[in-house]
């Protein structure tokens, strides 16, 4: 059985005041054209449909449109609300639409009824688990001490009936423990909504969403098939795609990607604006991509971002990297504070300013204001 992840559209997106809603039609046609070529026996969407739970109007007409084109290729469709989402939302038509192969994850109530597809290998049980936290376990189940995110996964897992000698698949959105993250996602303080792996023993795939990098954790069948779009630049040097699980006899799996190429890329750049400015570094393509420039220049140049834009378009990001913005020097801060003069910290703060001591005049000049404030304090104790 042929299974199609993806996750994580963020459909109404805005990334650094730009409306993503044209690149987003854009990566949509493309899975749909891969949908017409890959013939999957079903689409998996893990979550995070919209960026928002009350998303604008365009991202709703645009999903209907998608949701539309994809069930005139695919037998059946599953969607469950990941924690972008309102889940009562995403539930909405549930009921009407499943006998036409659309399933839309109801809001969670305690109990997960699985679809059962089929095959020449027999039965395939598909379970729709919409994003959970511990609260919401515990208000359903008040006996159930669900402290963390791993008991609360666990928890919605023991209450599922899965028959051992079928194929399972999960469809979740949760961060397992182990994955890597991206700026763009949302992050619990100190690793909080962390789900343990184990959690998923009983499955033969794991459809997750919630990260935007596409990776498996620990081993093939739990997988995060990524965001199609880049949504921050910390995303720069991935390829997103779309993950293809095949299922054979139980416990058979192959895994394999198709690449997304976007309509415009998101890149890093850096240089002298002098440089960054010329035809020859821009001529050859790239210019309309989302960019963040870095300058080099030592001096700052004025009106810089609104120059470069008229070259960059969709510049997002813009700031300098030199000597007097470096952060990261050799000063070596192990000298206990105490120890120094006030003079000498008063001089360390300035080097890591501006990556440059004060000079004569500086220091003298400094040293006299030092020196006028203590009097002014001596003589106030008096």
């Amino acid at each position: 059985m042929k299974l199609m992840h993806i996750s994580d559209l963020h459909l109404g997106k805005t990334v650094n005041g730009f409306r993503m809603t044209d690149d987003q039609r854009y990566i949509l046609g493309q899975l749909i054209n891969i949908t017409r070529t890959e013939a999957p026996d079903a689409v998996l969407i893990a979550g995070d449909v919209y960026d928002k739970p009350q998303p604008p109007t365009d991202a709703v007409e645009l999903f209907d449109t998608f949701l539309h084109e994809l069930s005139q290729l695919a037998d059946h469709i599953f969607v469950i609300s990941g924690n972008h989402d309102s889940a009562e939302r995403i539930a909405f038509g549930a009921r009407l639409m499943n006998p036409s192969g659309v399933h839309m994850s109801p809001v969670y109530s305690g109990e997960v009824t699985p679809f059962t597809l089929t095959d020449e290998y027999g039965a395939v049980d598909i379970f729709m688990l919409p994003f959970v936290k511990p609260a919401n376990i515990r208000h359903i189940f008040p006996d159930e001490n669900a402290e963390t995110y791993t008991d609360a996964v666990r928890a919605a897992i023991r209450r599922m009936n899965i028959d051992p000698e079928h194929r399972s698949v999960i469809i979740t959105h949760q961060f397992v423990t182990g994955a890597v993250r991206s700026d763009s996602e949302t992050v619990s303080v100190g690793g909080s909504d962390n789900v343990d792996a184990s959690v998923f023993c009983e499955f033969d795939y794991v459809a997750l969403g919630h990260l935007h990098a596409p990776q498996s954790v620990g081993e093939n069948r739990i997988r995060y098939c990524g965001s199609p779009l880049k949504y921050s630049f910390s995303e720069c040097e991935q390829t997103k795609s779309v993950s293809i699980a095949e299922l054979g006899r139980k416990g058979d799996l192959s895994l394999r990607t198709v690449p997304l190429k976007p309509r415009f890329d998101m890149r890093e750049i850096r240089g002298a604006y002098n440089e960054l400015t010329l035809k020859s570094s821009y001529g050859a393509g790239g210019q309309n991509d989302y960019l963040h420039i870095t300058l080099t220049d030592e001096e700052d140049v004025p009106n810089a971002m609104a120059k470069l834009s008229l070259i960059y378009p969709r510049l997002m990001k813009f700031d300098y990297e030199n000597t007097r913005t470096a952060r990261n020097n050799d000063i070596e801060a192990t000298v206990e504070l105490h120890e120094q003069a006030p003079i000498e910290l008063l001089n360390r703060f300035y080097e890591l300013q501006n990556n440059n001591r004060m000079d004569e005049g500086q220091e003298r000049l400094a040293a006299a204001l030092i020196k006028k404030i203590w009097e002014k304090e001596n003589e106030a104790q008096k």
